[in-house]
């Protein structure tokens, strides 16, 4: 089931944020705010953990279910789609599982955090 792109989004009081990286190295973040950071995959260092990103969501793959559904989380849930060739996979949780590590797959949401800081250190240094 060959993976071509994540997908993580997080719910907050406030809107979602969506992390998207695909296998080419695109990678953007957006929030339903209006906000986002974009052309994330002209940047080595982006690239480098979208594709750690990629690799850690390949090893987790059968933890996730298929699935059609796009709803957008809930606050304080996130939900993992995996795009794969196959069609797409998803896991749901609470952030905080993820974030503290009480979640199978806690690495993929580390990994997208990696992905997240390094965005935001190219999105400060334009400024």
């Amino acid at each position: 089931m060959p993976l071509w792109g994540c997908v993580m989004e997080t719910g907050y009081p406030n809107g979602v944020a969506t992390l998207v990286c695909l296998s080419d190295g695109t990678t953007s973040l957006y929030t339903s705010t209006g906000g986002g950071i974009i052309g994330g995959g002209t940047h080595e260092r982006v690239v480098g953990e979208n594709a750690k990103l990629l690799t850690t969501l390949s090893a987790h793959l059968t933890a996730m279910s298929p699935s059609s559904d796009d709803k957008l989380p809930g606050d304080g849930q996130t939900t993992i789609r995996a795009l794969t060739k196959d069609g797409q996979r998803l896991f749901e949780a609470s952030e905080n599982d993820l974030g503290e590590g009480r979640s199978e797959m806690s690495p993929v949401f580390y990994a997208a955090h990696s992905v997240i800081g390094e965005l935001r250190m190219i999105d400060e240094a334009r400024r």
